[in-house]
């Protein structure tokens, strides 16, 4: 529908004195329900818009999880807990105004500033947009949650159908299973479970040649593989053929970040001269784009061995902004397409599986330092596995050997900097899943240092040296009162672990320690085979130790076990081949990053 038909239709909306009391008596609801609850203004403004309450609450929990944010923006223009876009957003037409808020502003006759910084007022603007889409899209007042497919479609602002049928499913996934929490406000919210609410239709299975389970909206954006223009050597890029599916040879799944905006990763992705990975995900409502066939190799991850191994899913976003882009509506597709591939690759739901780019090892002693670290530590990876239904739980008691990483995310909020231009620059107070390692059981103490790097560890948000996230298992060093020591980088690191406010979990896993008789042992950013394993016609990869060590009796938790094996691709149009030896390794939490040992190293112990 053109713009100036949109605006005649919604004509005798605005003009309805029954959608709309004058401001001022807006004004004074929405105040008193922000001074009683977030809570009550759901249902407040549910009541004057015509809004299911329920589906409300489950909008909002979608776009924001009822956070506000102390009504600053995300890196998006989103506000409040419905997350609503200011006027440089693209959006939907459903009032006059370009993005969300400017659309709220007129529907509503609220000014843009209290949208923005009143939580209440958010939530009425959001039911003010829900009620315009529900009688755009011809649906009749008063009518129940299942009516609502066609509002929300249109609410979600997805450029593609499939993408907003997959937005109105996903809401009423989260209007069966029901949801409890307390925001950043303090405010506890409620929405409860109807398990009467309408299933997905089905309608968002994916398109071309994409590989996605069908509960997602998915497109296939290919990445070229191609000869690139002017090279006289032959290269070509941005990714290698290969047979994955018959070698079997998927073994992780990387979470990355894009630090970009969708339209640019999907523009990078399409040079043939850039790098490429598996998947992306879209901030706004979890739209998937996949560029590489799963069978090939993706150059992804800054470690040969791991493009190897893995499939790559960037997530539109910046880990130095908080609030960005990190949505409940990707949070949950994500989850969804990381479910289907383990599944389909029999990858176990762990953190030594399931990785972060921040986890991936330098590949060579030169490499160490130039490694990535997104998602980074905003990323909350607890969410993340709950929905992936492998929740991070205890499963020994107060002596276990080993435990878990496990702060209370929404509470725990250690001090970084550097998410500004300067990297002494504090970062915006946020919640994180992240431990701070020390030296000694004293928060005074200095950080552990990360000899790889070869530099004082910081709490300089990029920093990864002394740092331990969400679902990482370590073998307990020593118990000190509230104080935790783990075995980290080849030391003892300690973390605060009060029993009022335990940021881990106790629990039990197989570990390994070096061999009887020695002082030491090399760990490894690659499980590459040993010399004899590769044919003539293939160059020997170099089997290097990174710049770390096991030292006897210190204890890791194993991971993978694996022989190991080198995937070779050098001619354009062949897919690659897997060269395998005899030398097994073990994978191993290490320290932020994974690491490999050999098993001719090590002795392993019962969990």
């Amino acid at each position: 529908m053109a713009a100036a038909a949109l605006l005649l239709a919604l004509a005798p909306l605005a003009a309805s004195a029954d959608a709309f009391a004058p401001v001022s008596a807006l004004r004074t609801r929405t105040a008193h329900a922000a001074a009683d609850s977030l809570q009550r203004a759901f249902g407040t403004a549910a009541e004057r818009y015509g809004v299911p309450a329920d589906l409300l609450l489950a909008v909002s929990y979608l776009r924001s999880r009822w956070d506000s944010h102390g009504g600053a923006p995300s890196v998006g223009g989103g506000y409040g807990p419905m997350h609503l876009t200011d006027a440089r957003t693209p959006w939907p037409r459903l009032a006059p105004g370009a993005g969300m808020l400017a659309q709220a502003a007129a529907l509503t006759g609220l000014p843009e500033e209290e949208l923005r910084t009143d939580p209440a007022a958010n939530v009425h603007g959001g039911a003010a947009l829900l009620a315009a889409a529900h009688r755009l899209t011809g649906g009749a007042p008063g009518t129940g949650p299942e009516h609502w497919r066609g509002a929300l479609a249109r609410f979600s602002g997805a450029r593609e159908p499939a993408a907003a049928r997959a937005y109105a499913d996903e809401v009423h996934a989260v209007l069966r299973e029901g949801q409890r929490r307390t925001n950043d406000d303090g405010q506890h919210v409620v929405l409860r479970a109807d398990r009467s609410a309408a299933p997905a239709t089905g309608a968002a299975a994916p398109t071309g040649s994409a590989e996605c389970p069908a509960t997602v909206s998915c497109e296939w954006v290919p990445a070229p593989y191609k000869r690139l223009d002017g090279s006289s050597d032959g290269d070509f890029g941005n990714h290698d053929l290969a047979d994955r599916d018959r070698t079997g040879s998927v073994d992780y799944i990387v979470v990355h970040d894009t630090e970009g905006s969708w339209n640019t990763a999907l523009r990078l992705v399409q040079r043939p001269d850039y790098v490429s990975w598996q998947y992306t995900l879209r901030s706004s409502d979890g739209h998937v784009a996949q560029h590489v066939p799963l069978k090939d190799v993706a150059w992804h991850a800054g470690n040969w061995y791991t493009n190897a191994t893995s499939v790559g899913l960037e997530h539109e976003g910046f880990l130095t902004a908080p609030d960005a882009w990190y949505t409940e509506a990707m949070y949950r597709t994500s989850a969804r397409l990381t479910r289907h591939l383990a599944e389909r690759y029999d990858i176990p739901l762990d953190r030594l599986h399931v990785i972060g780019h921040d986890n991936v090892p330098g590949g060579t002693p030169e490499a160490v330092r130039g490694m990535h670290t997104d998602p980074g530590p905003y990323w909350d990876w607890a969410h993340y596995f709950e929905l992936l239904g492998r929740p991070f739980v205890a499963t020994a008691g107060p002596d276990s050997a080993v435990v878990t990483v496990r702060p209370r995310y929404e509470t725990h909020r250690p001090a970084y900097t550097g998410c500004g231009k300067q990297a002494a620059q504090p970062c915006p107070g946020h919640a994180s899943g992240a431990v701070r390692l020390h030296t000694a059981p004293d928060a005074e103490a200095p950080l552990v240092r990360d000899a790889g790097r070869g530099r004082d560890s910081t709490i300089q948000v990029n920093d990864t040296g002394a740092r331990a996230s969400t679902g990482q298992s370590f073998a307990v060093a020593e118990r000190r009162g509230d104080w935790t020591a783990i075995w980290y980088l080849g030391q003892k690191a300690w973390f605060a672990n009060p029993a009022a406010r335990p940021t881990a979990v106790n629990t039990g896993a197989p570990l390994l320690t070096p061999r009887e008789g020695r002082e030491s042992i090399a760990v490894y950013g690659r499980a590459y085979p040993e010399e004899s394993a590769y044919p003539a016609d293939v160059p020997a990869q170099p089997v290097v130790p990174l710049p770390y060590r096991v030292p006897a009796g210190q204890r890791y938790v194993i991971g993978e076990r694996t022989r190991g094996a080198y995937f070779h691709a050098k001619e354009f149009g062949k897919p690659g081949r897997v060269i395998r030896g005899e030398e097994v390794y073990y994978e191993i939490q290490y320290g932020h990053r994974i690491g490999y040992v050999k098993e001719s190293d090590v002795r392993v112990l019962g969990g």
